[in-house]
């Protein structure tokens, strides 16, 4: 029986645990759910009632960098935790500041206190301090590691309020970094849309998603 996998589309969080279980081969069975109208089942097992959340035979994963680094301690063929100490904390500034400053910029009318320009400088900030660190293409080198699946899709809802103007301001390393995500075969394999789920549908199986 596979790990049962749910999943909404969109979500960043979501987005990453996908790249990973993607990278890795290890299949699951895809449960894509509507934030608006969650199903039961999901509800029964998800203690946060949040995507991503992977049901597994030894227990619940509901953290989507733990799912990553599940799929990823099982089967590592593209060697993405081959990365520095240093590739965690990176990814908890992204979880941490850069995702607050992400969010008071693109729902900023859900927050009259907040300045968003000065959380969009916030998050350039942070970003810009990535640049040297690319100067091979990625993070850790010229292969993608941990640390970039785990933040691309961060940065790609952030440039995404505005792409025109992100692209203007961000540093031509940090515009290649994510254009080189953004255009490639990895995002759009986990982007592919299914049909939210239903008790009784037929299994979707991820990675190489199809009917089972």
């Amino acid at each position: 029986m596979l790990p049962i996998f749910y999943s909404f589309r969109r979500c960043p969080y979501a987005i990453r645990a996908r790249l990973a279980l993607d990278s890795s081969g290890v299949q699951v069975e895809l449960r894509e759910i509507l934030l608006r109208d969650k199903p039961q089942a999901f509800l029964d097992v998800s203690p946060s009632a949040t995507v991503p959340c992977l049901v597994t035979q030894d227990g619940v994963l509901d953290e989507s960098l733990d799912i990553m680094r599940w799929a990823l301690a099982q089967k590592d063929p593209e060697g993405l935790c081959n990365m520095p100490a240093g590739g965690f904390a990176l990814i908890e500034t992204f979880d941490g500041p850069f995702k607050t400053a992400l969010d008071l910029t693109k729902y900023a009318v859900r927050h009259p206190g907040s300045d968003p320009e000065a959380t969009r400088a916030d998050a350039m900030r942070i970003l810009a301090g990535l640049d040297e660190q690319l100067r091979d293409g990625w993070l850790y080198g010229s292969r993608p590691s941990l640390a970039d699946l785990a933040t691309l899709p961060f940065v790609r809802q952030f440039a995404m309020i505005d792409k025109a103007r992100f692209d203007a301001e961000a540093t031509p390393r940090i515009s290649a970094w994510l254009d080189t995500f953004l255009a490639g075969e990895r995002l759009a394999n986990v982007m592919k849309k299914h049909a939210p789920w239903r008790d009784g549908d037929a299994t979707v199986v991820f990675p190489n998603a199809s009917p089972a």
